[in-house]
């Protein structure tokens, strides 16, 4: 993940073109990113590697979504084995949930 954060070359030239790999105009991770940045500056990269991972993995998460998709994917194969066992037939099928069913 070092390798990600600080460049290998420093030049004036990675400095203006940071940004552009950057989450801030996206809106989603923004936050998070500002927050993971903050305490990377805060301690350094290389210490704050350490004292800053949950804010990284936060981060990657929010950017990566693989939380979310292999929630998706588990919910998928037990629906899959539940039409495949007969437990789910005809038009219960594919029933989406309720809007209010938080």
């Amino acid at each position: 993940m070092a390798q990600t954060l600080s460049p290998f070359f420093r030049s004036p030239w990675t400095d203006l073109t940071g940004g552009l790999v950057s989450h801030q105009l996206f809106g989603r991770c923004a936050n998070m990113e500002m927050d993971m940045m903050d305490c990377l500056e805060e301690y350094g990269l290389d210490r704050g590697m350490r004292k800053c991972k949950d804010l990284i993995e936060e981060f990657k998460e929010c950017h990566t979504l693989t939380l979310q998709f292999k929630r998706f994917y588990a919910i998928r194969a037990e629906r899959e084995r539940q039409i495949a066992e007969g437990k789910l037939k005809g038009e219960c099928r594919y029933v989406t949930p309720k809007v209010d069913s938080y």
